[in-house]
């Protein structure tokens, strides 16, 4: 439900307006027809509307202002002001908060609500605030990432996809995951993976299935393996000094619009994830049920020996795992 913004709360919006007009740069990986894009739009629409005139929202959908990777160091610089973060986008800078990029660690929705909606999630938000000059503004859900390969064949465990020049985001801890489902991790930005796939250049991507719908890979792919390596959490994030310069009202409202839009992508994409497979498989896709216990198996080896997992901070990911239940 919207909320209703009081006529004291616009006078004081307006009165910051009298001042300047704040300018947000608002920058995702996420392609145009995606719901996280979609809800962005939402989030400006709604900011416009609980905060006339106070704000000047400009949208970048698929990489198109700064390359996918790059933001957070963009908001350190003053040069961005919003972006769509990631759990990875954290750990790059927080190692020890590098957890939540594991494979298998969080099980499903409800477990990822949990989360970020309890205590762990105000500790998660605290940290980032004060060692990254970040603030996190919502929590979504950006799907549970599926592997999608070029070319059919038959998966059931790791070993069957060695070899397998798989796109990931161009990070350590990405790369670190494509080793736990036994690819060959290449690293490319997303605006790059269609032609990739089409003319060879890799042999697959893994993205949510609602990604890979909206961006078309079906269109160069011939199957999906359901590998369910990563319920993978999104964040509307500001930098923390243009949120601090903001008036308490401001403030107020973009904390609120963007936990209502971010809302709004949730229960589209979960909609949506009921329907995708039946869309994928329309478009000439196969779709493959491996062995999940070989890839959680396969994880914790890798897991076991990186230096990478040895940074985490153990206490707070027993928290995240004690969620589950």
């Amino acid at each position: 439900m919207r909320r209703f913004v009081s006529v004291a709360t616009v006078f004081l919006l307006l009165v910051g307006v009298a001042h300047a007009q704040v300018r947000l740069r608002f920058s995702t990986a996420a392609p145009p027809p995606d719901f996280l894009t979609k809800s962005m739009y939402a989030f400006k629409a709604m900011v416009e509307k609980d905060a006339p005139g106070a704000f000047n929202i400009n949208i970048y959908p698929a990489s198109t202002l700064f390359r996918q990777g790059t933001e957070f160091a963009a908001i350190e610089r003053g040069t961005l002001e919003m972006s769509t973060g990631t759990a990875f986008s954290v750990a790059r800078q927080m190692p020890s908060l590098g957890f939540l990029d594991r494979a298998y660690l969080i099980r499903n929705y409800a477990h990822l609500r949990r989360i970020f909606d309890g205590p762990f999630g105000k500790i998660y938000t605290a940290m980032v605030a004060k060692k990254l000059g970040i603030r996190i503004l919502a929590v979504g859900y950006l799907g549970t990432r599926e592997v999608n390969l070029r070319e059919m064949r038959k998966v059931t465990t790791p070993a069957d996809l060695k070899g397998i020049k798989m796109r990931m985001p161009a990070t350590p801890e990405w790369l670190l995951l494509g080793r736990t489902l036994g690819v060959s991790p290449v690293p490319m930005g997303m605006p790059e993976v269609y032609l990739a796939l089409k003319t060879g250049t890799i042999d697959g991507q893994e993205n949510p299935l609602t990604i890979t719908a909206a961006a078309k890979f079906y269109e160069v792919t011939k199957t999906v393996v359901m590998t369910n390596h990563l319920v993978q959490p999104v964040f509307y994030d500001i930098s923390e000094k243009v949120f601090q310069r903001l008036t308490k009202a401001q403030q107020e409202v973009l904390v609120h619009d963007a936990k209502a839009a971010m809302a709004q992508n949730d229960k589209a994409r979960l909609a949506d994830e009921s329907r995708v497979l039946a869309l994928l498989k329309s478009k000439g896709l196969t779709v493959q049920t491996p062995n999940l216990a070989a890839f959680r198996a396969n994880a914790d080896k890798v897991y076991a020996v990186s230096p990478l997992a040895k940074k985490w901070n153990q206490k707070l990911m027993r928290e995240v795992e004690a969620a589950a239940e």
